[in-house]
């Protein structure tokens, strides 16, 4: 098996927990290398190592996620819903063929409008979510319509589209619902909405969502994962699934429910520990 391994973070590289990791994949006769870039991948790999934490694994996915590679998460960070796999838990797995792989919806975004093509480079690619933010102190009136039909104005600091893997990253800080990563729908939630009665939405993953804002500030930032690019008034945004999904190893010891329970904290209760 030839595995590639892609690490963000270069302390990381020090790390002694990495090291025996990989001593111990290439005992096992695996040929392992690392991938910095799309332009490392050899020929016949099999899958890729993303060893950190969340953050890392986006990056990950932007590199490889459109060519096909699975990928599996080596969790040396914190919380570690996409990353969460323990480097001791990894060689067993793979010499053992213990895992699986699922697919997860990768959303594409374009922007419409003069000079529009030239700012979205390589950004158009999100595992999480596609997100407006406001560039300055005032709100934005952020226009939102679904195939086509428009929904109300929505008055606040910014707009999220997520996946249901994005469904535990930002879209949870603002409310948005916990959704299981093999249902096949998206969030639309209000960042820090100026409207008491706005509510996130859940709609098909389908769908194509336009977004287009006014500001007196002019220009707000468009965020694609953990990329940002600044965009204009007269511009669009449109959200849609990709051509193409992510493919995630999960080994056969983790799960969503037990990821939540044991990260979030949910259903943290001392009627439940009995």
């Amino acid at each position: 098996m030839k595995i590639g391994y892609f690490i963000l973070n270069s302390e990381l590289r020090k790390d002694p927990r990495v090291a025996s990791l990989l001593e111990d994949l290439e005992s096992a006769t695996f040929d392992v290398y690392e991938i910095r870039t799309k332009a490392d991948v050899r020929p016949e790999t099999d899958l890729v190592l993303s060893m950190g934490g969340d953050g890392t694994f986006l990056s990950t996915a932007h590199v490889v996620a459109d060519i096909g590679l699975p990928i599996l998460g080596v969790n040396f960070g914190r919380i570690g819903f996409l990353c969460e796999n323990r480097p001791e838990a990894v060689k067993k797995a793979l010499m053992e063929g213990d895992f699986r792989i699922e697919y997860r919806t990768v959303l594409n975004a374009t922007l419409k409008g003069p000079g529009a093509r030239r700012s979205i480079g390589l950004l158009p690619y999100s595992v999480n979510e596609v997100a407006l933010h406001r560039n300055g102190s005032s709100v934005l009136g952020i226009h939102v319509s679904i195939d086509g039909d428009p929904l109300p104005t929505y008055w606040a600091d910014g707009l999220i589209v997520a996946t249901s893997s994005g469904s535990t990253a930002y879209s949870l800080s603002v409310g948005g619902p916990i959704c299981m990563p093999d249902t096949k729908v998206l969030v639309v939630a209000p960042i820090s909405p100026h409207n008491l009665n706005v509510r996130p939405i859940v709609i098909p993953e389908t769908s194509k969502v336009d977004i287009s804002f006014q500001s007196r500030d002019g220009a707000a930032i468009m965020s694609t994962d953990n990329r940002t690019v600044e965009i204009q008034p007269d511009w669009t945004i449109r959200v849609e699934m990709a051509q193409f999904s992510l493919k995630r190893i999960r080994l056969a010891e983790t799960g969503f429910v037990q990821a939540l329970t044991s990260r979030l904290f949910w259903g943290e209760d001392m009627r439940n520990n009995g």
